[in-house]
């Protein structure tokens, strides 16, 4: 009787020692990033690829001068990624699928990087404050210092003839990270404009429109698809979205110039509007982590792009509120606000995941345009604690996939061969 109770005792002694090693040790938190503004990055009109940097006593005296604080956390986490093995393969399959409407099977290799904590609300209100420092140069009334955490980023088409891409990258003291944060619309009837506004429109119409920004009889298109009615030549559409003009393959240009500069960096993806649609089809194709703020949805264009389909965009991440017809795919339509500013705002679905805050229930906020901008997303929303998340234990929203998400439903695409 004694041998048998010391031997029961003793195996759930050494059941309970196993099972405790072979438990998995709780993930450690990494530490805060620490990020300092290098570059300004921008295209000339001739579609090169400008960096230009930004001197760390500038930035130090202008905080000085206005008194921000000197650091700013921004917390990581692990973010699962799926990055082509060969990114010629990749191109590869996408020039197939254009030309020959062959599908191409590439290989994938799924990664573990850092990226932003998208779960804590200080690093998204980090990452929408970059954003909106794509629209301005270090100093100008608007800036909004991010403190000795992050350097000073150097601009990207900043001269006075640069009309296009634009935008800002941040490194880490030490280049393990950098950030490369992309400048959205500057479009009058919101309160921007600027030399960027003619070909920031363009890029939106052709973007995000069912079919050429046609709204009705007495618009202009952007691209000669249109065949009567609701049709639309599918094969034109896709072959207007290779042009120069647009901003996907300069953005993929300025993405190579980047590794070039920071071949061993870990880099992020940041924008906001029409430069978080960059960011997001930027992200997909190179597989980085990406934060896209009040976006248009991206999804119809990354198709037409032709990308290539990795496994999972989790590393793909959105952040809007319901207040914004741009982010909710609801501005559309002859008399929307977008139509009569000139814009065909048309697309809805987005890769990746969403951070949606309903500020339309839970603060009672008007659906209107004039929420769409950044500042009012960084002032109103991300700069105080979030009570619909606080009382679930959360910071944030919870980020989910965007299921049975339907666009352009009224629309006949297909083989429509020009008339003569």
């Amino acid at each position: 009787m004694l041998f048998s109770t010391v031997t029961s005792l003793l195996a759930s002694y050494l059941a309970s020692f196993v099972h405790d090693s072979a438990a998995p040790a709780p993930e450690r938190e990494l530490a805060p990033l620490r990020f300092e503004l290098r570059h300004a990055h921008a295209v000339s009109p001739d579609a090169r690829v400008l960096f230009r940097d930004i001197h760390k006593p500038d930035v130090d005296a202008f905080s000085t001068l206005t008194g921000e604080p000197s650091s700013y956390p921004l917390r990581r986490r692990k973010v699962k990624a799926h990055r082509p093995r060969s990114l010629d393969a990749f191109h590869h399959a996408r020039i197939r699928s254009m030309r020959f409407q062959q599908n191409e099977a590439i290989d994938w290799d799924e990664v573990d990087v850092e990226g932003p904590d998208v779960e804590s609300r200080e690093t998204l209100l980090l990452l929408a404050k970059m954003t909106n420092n794509a629209y301005l140069e270090p100093g100008e009334d608007g800036w909004y210092e991010l403190g000795g955490r992050w350097n000073v980023s150097y601009p990207f088409g900043w001269e006075p003839d640069d009309d296009g891409f634009r935008g800002h990258v941040f490194a880490t003291p030490d280049n393990s990270t950098v950030v490369l944060s992309i400048k959205g619309t500057s479009a009058a009837f919101i309160g921007g404009g600027g030399p960027t506004a003619k070909k920031d429109k363009f890029n939106d119409n052709l973007l995000f429109s069912c079919c050429c920004a046609r709204v009705d009889w007495t618009w202009t298109t952007v691209c000669g698809c249109y065949r009567g009615g609701w049709k639309c030549d599918q094969n034109c559409l896709e072959k207007a979205l290779t042009e120069e003009s647009l901003f996907y393959p300069i953005g993929t240009n300025l993405y190579n110039n980047l590794t070039y500069l920071y071949p061993n960096s870990n880099i992020w993806m940041v924008g906001h509007s029409l430069g978080g649609a960059l960011a997001s089809l930027l992200g997909v194709t190179f597989g980085s982590p990406t934060v896209a703020i009040e976006s248009p949805g991206e999804k119809m264009a990354a198709g037409r792009l032709h990308l290539p389909s990795p496994p999972e965009v989790q590393h793909v991440t959105h952040v809007y509120h319901t207040a914004d017809p741009i982010a909710m795919g609801t501005c559309n339509g002859v008399l929307s606000s977008c139509a009569l500013g000139g814009y065909a705002m048309e697309s809805k679905c987005h890769l990746g995941k969403s951070i949606v805050y309903d500020t339309v229930s839970n603060l009672s906020w008007p659906v209107d345009i004039r929420t769409h901008t950044i500042v009012n997303v960084i002032e109103r929303l991300l700069a105080n604690p979030w009570p619909p998340s606080l009382e679930v234990g959360r910071e944030v929203p919870e980020a989910k996939l965007e299921e049975d998400c339907v666009e352009c439903y009224s629309w006949d695409f297909g083989d429509y061969p020009a008339s003569n």
